[in-house]
């Protein structure tokens, strides 16, 4: 996987034009400049998780005596169940019911940014090719900073698109996870079995 098709992934996991509508949901009763401090906080806590994922996901999976294999399975469930509720999300939306008051870690950071999905991902990185932690580090960096971008721009974006056009898109981004999803259940199988490629 190169740093681009790596940071491609990412930025599909991170999900970031799904998010918009709920991000504008949990900030609408605060100040514009609040609203920014709020984001910014939220943003470098989910890089710092996915980060410490990524860089601490090998010694966590050996200490648990998990093997890579079981990551990657476990991660592909995660994330076509993330897909198929992005493809059809519930009535409450694709987390639930969220909290009130002024977001704090939860939900913004953790699950929205840095969820089970994407730290899966980034750990299933960090333990299949250890010697390449720097372009894994890169292409985290690069999905975040788009995410960011774009979240920064949520209002601009929510005028500009409206609700139906980027519900679509949270749409197809659903079916391209559930795909990939697919692909690393089977890329677990088939290490597991000995099998070689999927």
């Amino acid at each position: 996987m190169t740093i681009t098709s790596a940071a491609i992934l990412l930025f599909l996991i991170l999900d970031p034009l799904g998010n918009i509508p709920v991000f504008l949901s949990l900030l609408r009763g605060m100040p514009p400049h609040r609203q920014r401090v709020v984001l910014v906080r939220e943003m470098l806590i989910a890089l710092g998780v996915l980060m410490a994922f990524l860089w601490g996901g090998k010694y966590a999976l050996e200490l648990m005596h998990l093997r890579q294999e079981s990551v990657s399975i476990a991660g592909g469930i995660v994330l076509f169940l993330i897909g198929v509720r992005m493809i059809f999300p519930p009535p409450e939306g694709l987390l639930g019911e969220l909290p009130g008051g002024e977001p704090f870690i939860v939900p913004m950071a953790i699950p929205l940014v840095a969820g089970p999905s994407g730290m899966a991902a980034v750990m299933l990185m960090g333990s299949q090719d250890p010697g390449r932690m720097g372009a894994w580090s890169l292409a985290l960096l690069i999905a975040w900073a788009a995410t960011a971008a774009i979240l920064f721009s949520a209002t601009y974006l929510y005028k500009l698109l409206g609700g139906r056009v980027l519900s679509a898109m949270e749409r197809l981004m659903g079916m391209v996870i559930v795909a990939l999803s697919v692909q690393m259940f089977l890329d677990g199988i088939s290490a597991y079995l000995g099998l070689g490629g999927a």
